[in-house]
Order: structure tokens, then sequence, then C-alpha cells
């Protein structure tokens, strides 16, 4: 199986059809009311292709299979409004809530930027009834599968963009949470490092992506947990993965990265983010179970990891 990012998947889906020196954060919206462990579509989408089947062809049957798994939270990857207001129906349907969503966008230029903020907006208003409070994004590289990094003037207009599109978030009760992978953190990390320390923290909060942090920057839990002490105080969302021998795995549970130490570190800052599994399949995974199994036993393993912040 090939497997691609989840971001340049959505693209393609487009096409087809110290930490004591970063302020406190206040957000416009309200807490998510409780603590619940939600799931991206992205990891279905791998246990789904592996198996020869299309996520999207069937949504209805799709989040069944979600459903199935005990999962009671979802977090979808959405391109466009339309795509938000064909959703919401098949959410009640399965009884499934929605506290993100994830979207792409292009903000390093400024044209592109405008029509990319108006499109994430127009998916904000679409959702708006939905009770979602967190929009995940992670801007577009210059080109894909390129090397090329983005120039300083890029990354000014790209942290410019972020505060502009949090800000107009938060008019839907909504934050702004920033998100990459490991392209933003080639270069001494200066994409990554410039949209935390140039954006307003009232308006752009962090996704910390533990694994792609983690293999980023070499598969290194150093780098990880001095991210974490740097910019602990903006994670208002986690997205957890775990490997072996860096190797992504079928299931959530112990391995390369520390999740206990993370845990610990989180609650003595004081931050308790929306939790998000995605544990996805590459072409070195191992292959014991499908899709619904897997996230049973994902579900198992991080309700009792976090089982402090479900109360």
């Amino acid at each position: 199986m090939t497997t691609i990012s989840r971001r340049r998947f959505l693209n393609t889906a487009i096409l087809a059809t110290g930490a004591g020196a970063i302020p406190e954060i206040t957000f416009s919206q309200e807490p998510i009311e409780k603590t619940q462990i939600s799931c991206n579509q992205y990891s279905w989408i791998t246990f789904y292709q592996r198996d020869g089947k299309d996520w999207f062809a069937s949504l209805d049957s799709s989040l069944a299979d979600f459903s199935a798994s005990g999962l009671r939270a979802y977090e979808p990857g959405l391109n466009d409004p339309d795509e938000a207001k064909k959703l919401l129906p098949l959410l009640k349907k399965h009884n499934l809530s929605m506290p993100s969503v994830y979207v792409n966008s292009s903000l390093h230029e400024a044209a592109e930027a405008e029509k990319s903020i108006q499109t994430v907006l127009n998916i904000a208003e679409a959702i708006s009834s939905a009770g979602t409070k967190i929009i995940v994004t992670n801007p577009n590289p210059v080109k894909w599968g390129s090397q090329e990094n983005k120039s300083d003037e890029q990354l000014a207009e790209q942290a410019g963009n972020l505060d502009k599109l949090g800000s107009a978030l938060k008019k839907y009760g909504m934050t702004l949470a920033y998100h990459t992978h490991d392209v933003e953190l080639r270069a001494a990390a200066r994409e990554f490092h410039h949209m935390m320390l140039s954006t307003n923290p009232q308006n752009v909060a962090l996704c910390l992506d533990v694994h792609w942090i983690y293999r980023g920057s070499g598969n290194s839990q150093i780098a990880l947990f001095d991210i974490v002490k740097l910019y602990g105080k903006k994670i208002v969302e986690l997205h957890l993965r775990q490997s072996k021998n860096g190797i992504w795995q079928e299931t959530f549970g112990d391995g390369d990265i520390d999740y206990r130490k993370l845990v610990k570190t989180l609650k003595v800052m004081g931050v308790k983010p929306n939790l998000v599994l995605e544990q996805c399949l590459e072409k070195t995974s191992p292959k014991t179970l499908d899709g619904i199994e897997a996230h049973k036993q994902d579900l198992t393993v991080a309700s009792d990891l976090f089982k402090d912040w479900l109360k």
C-alpha cells in the first residue's frame, strides 16, 4: 500500500471530486463540555486502503464501522462547505459528535491565502450548529514532494494569515489550531517556530501531532518534550499515534513515544487538550487487525491513559 499524507490526500480529493515566556491563552469559545476521545478520519482511510476499499464510497456505511468501534467523536477532513453539509445528517444518524475538524489551507502567498481563508470560514459557517470548537489546519508546503523551504517573506505572510484566520473564527466560537507534519521541522524548524512565536496566542493555538513532531525531529523524544516545554500552554489538541522502532503500529499503546510522560507533563502545565486518535498505517505496518478491531483497542488503551481527563 502506498501511504500519502492526510493533507495531500485531502488536496487530491478536491481534484478528484521556555514555557514561562508564552503568555496565558484565552479563547473566545466555551470549552468542550466533556472531554471525549475523538478519532480522525485519516486513520480509517489508511485501513480501508489496505483492504482495497474506499472510505468515501459510502460514508454512511463507513461511519457505521466507525461507530461500531465504540468511538463517539469524529474529526473529519473537510475541503468545502458542501462536504460539511452532507456530513452533518450522517453524524446525527450515527450519534457522533464533531468537536474538531481538519482543513487544508494555503497561506504563504497573499492571493491564495485570501481564497483559502474564505473557504475555511465558509466551512465554519456550515458547521456552526454542530458544536465544533476547534478547526485544525496544516498550511500547504511550497510544492508537493519538493525539498524547497518557504522564504522568510513567505513565512511572515503565512503567520499573518494564520492570525487573520484565527481572529475571524472567533465569531463562530471556534479556535484555530496550527498543525504540522515533518516538513515544517526542516532547517532548524524555522517554519514551525515562526508560526508559534509570530502569531497571537489568542488567535492561533497548537494541535500537537505527537508522532510527526517525533519523526520530523529524527525520532527524538528530547525534541518532542522540548517543544512541549516551549509551547505546551498553546496546545488545545493532541493527535495520538504510536510507533515501534520508527514504524507506525496498528494500534495505539506502548512504543517509541512515552505517552505516560506526556500526560504527566501536560497535567503539571494545567493543559487539557482535545484528544484525537490517529493511528494510521504505512507500508511497513503490521497487518493483523481490521479497522474496527484496531480502533476498539485504541479506544480502550487511550481511555485508560487519559482516564483522569475523561471524568
